[in-house]
């Protein structure tokens, strides 16, 4: 069902943005130094927006939290000298009455701040009243549901000029991510609200800089509207996520080898394209089809299990159904991780009928 919010373009006042843009700087504000010298370089490079960290939300007591208020006019002299426009993040109302004080352009909303509504909700009161853009990293966990009421709680509050950031979640699974991007997330997040542009952090999916130009292609492959990238002047010397950060150059190289495919399709052959979806329609049908009457055997399977006294979770029968689809599955060429979570939902969904069968059954 699609989520309704009253939503405007971000903009920003004598430049147009378009596809890809690009947010880009330091993980944190650590000296004036170090952020005018990366901004006049990102500038080089043709970047617009500046981004960096004045207070950083951390783990533990005791690792450094950011600047603070005290960074907020090393962005005033980013913007005055390099024409370039600024960005934070604010995870408080505190956070956003200075950062507005200062002239910020664009703040965003941190991942851990996201998951917690009664902290969004200060954010939205204490913005009330203002036009400023206002972008909301997904909440830590897979939460779509909490990340739609963040924008939300913004809109009521007057906030036109949204866009989300995504920035992966948090898994217990080992993955080469450092947040696993779940795509499929955004991509509902998409087809809820389809005119709130979403900008992907490959730096914070990835928390690796050799995985950032990939990250970064697939999110243009998905056609989304931008990315927000960390970069420093030396990413060595960076006080905090630096195994995370590129250099200004090295931004340059991965924007550079980014490939911006065409969304539209209407002034494109569409014979073959319509065959080949036509074909898709079909199999699906047919998929559907035979999910059904998998279901039908399901339901047989729990009448059987109730007339002779027999449990209906066998743990060894799930084992040897998952082992022996994730075989076919590579002997079709077929990703065997994606057909055993296929074969874990169906295996939900068949274990619920069963227990429907089974309580239907025992009324009687």
């Amino acid at each position: 069902m699609e989520t309704k919010l009253d939503l405007e373009p971000i903009s920003l006042p004598g430049v147009e943005l378009t596809r890809p843009i690009v947010i880009a700087g330091p993980c944190s504000a650590e000296t004036e130094e170090q952020v005018i010298n990366t901004a006049v370089e990102l500038a080089a490079k043709g970047i617009k927006i500046f981004r960096a960290g004045i207070w950083k939300p951390r783990t533990r007591p005791g690792a450094f939290e950011g600047v603070g208020s005290e960074g907020l006019p090393w962005l005033q002299r980013v913007k005055k000298e390099t024409g370039m426009f600024t960005s934070t993040e604010v995870a408080t109302a505190h956070h956003v009455h200075e950062a507005i004080k200062y002239g910020i352009d664009i703040l965003w909303i941190g991942a851990r701040t996201t998951a917690n509504p009664f902290a969004v909700q200060e954010i939205a009161d204490a913005l009330r009243g203002t036009n400023i853009p206002v972008l909301v990293k997904n909440p830590v966990n897979p939460d779509l549901d909490l990340w739609i009421g963040a924008f939300e709680r913004l809109n009521r509050a007057g906030i036109k000029k949204l866009g989300a950031i995504h920035r992966g979640f948090s898994t217990y699974e080992k993955t080469k991510y450092r947040n696993h991007p779940m795509w499929q997330i955004p991509i509902e997040l998409h087809r809820r609200i389809p005119n709130l542009p979403i900008i992907t952090d490959p730096s914070h999916i990835t928390g690796n800089c050799d995985l950032i130009q990939e990250t970064s292609q697939e999110a243009m492959d998905l056609n989304f509207e931008g990315l927000i990238i960390e970069s420093h002047e030396c990413p060595a010397r960076a006080w905090s996520d630096a195994k995370q950060q590129v250099t200004p150059a090295h931004l340059k190289m991965i924007m550079d080898s980014i490939v911006l495919r065409d969304h539209a399709i209407d002034d494109k052959p569409r014979q073959t394209l319509d065959e080949l979806r036509s074909e898709i329609d079909k199999l699906d049908k047919l998929l559907l089809e035979t999910l059904a009457k998998r279901m039908k055997v399901s339901e047989a399977i729990g009448t059987y299990k109730f007339e002779h006294g027999i449990t209906i979770l066998q743990e060894g029968r799930y084992d040897e159904v998952l082992n022996s689809r994730r075989d076919q599955a590579v002997k079709q060429g077929l990703n065997p991780d994606f057909v055993v979570k296929v074969y874990e939902d169906i295996h939900e969904e068949s274990v619920a009928t069963q227990n429907i069968i089974m309580k239907t059954l025992s009324k009687k």
